[in-house]
């Protein structure tokens, strides 16, 4: 009886530094991790129509910009990316390029809005603006999140020991983290019109 429990203890030692428990929680972290990106990315989908409709009752001869917001609104909300997605460069990359031309969408309906003093002075307009920045700033910080914990896994699943059992129990994959738009490594340009 002793000797029994004495092998399995023995066999459970060795499992367990092959990643037997660490690997599947890192990727439930990651999992974890990625609903809140979910999330974030939902709450401002769910914000646009209303600042849409706010800003088109001031602003209706800025349908094309309005409509630009609406499609790229509708682009990003129509790519699901499950967990498993997540180590799918493929889909990870195209759900990454809806959100960002959703986001250069909204730079453009910010920029247009400042033509219309009416607007910006709107009560209804000014408290869906400042959710809607809330909800970028959530949005950040989700994504920040969620690079670290796919860091994490991704380390976890590539390391000695947890690599033995990445692959041998799991099958695991390396998943995708988000990464900086094409063209962030630039400072924008600022003219203050005083350019010759």
């Amino acid at each position: 009886m002793h000797m029994r429990r004495a092998m399995v203890v023995m066999a459970a030692v060795p499992l367990a530094a092959c990643g037997v428990n660490s690997v599947p929680t890192a990727e439930e972290n990651v999992n974890a991790k990625w609903g809140e990106v979910q999330n974030q990315y939902q709450r401002r989908a769910d914000l646009i129509p209303n600042l849409v409709a706010t800003v088109k009752g001031f602003a209706k001869q800025e349908e094309r910009v309005l409509t630009q917001v609406t499609q790229a609104r509708a682009a990003a909300t129509s790519i699901n990316v499950t967990t498993d997605d997540l180590s799918d460069p493929a889909t990870f990359q195209r759900f990454q390029a809806a959100q960002n031309q959703l986001t250069q969408a909204l730079g453009q309906l910010r920029t247009v809005v400042e033509a219309y003093p009416a607007l910006t002075s709107n009560q209804n307009f000014l408290s869906l603006q400042s959710q809607l920045e809330g909800t970028e700033n959530r949005i950040s910080i989700a994504r920040r999140d969620y690079n670290e914990a796919v860091q994490a896994y991704n380390t976890r699943i590539r390391t000695f020991p947890d690599a033995i059992g990445a692959r041998v129990f799991y099958g695991a994959k390396p998943k995708q983290s988000f990464q900086a738009q094409a063209g962030a490594e630039v400072a924008p340009q600022v003219d203050f019109g005083n350019s010759n």
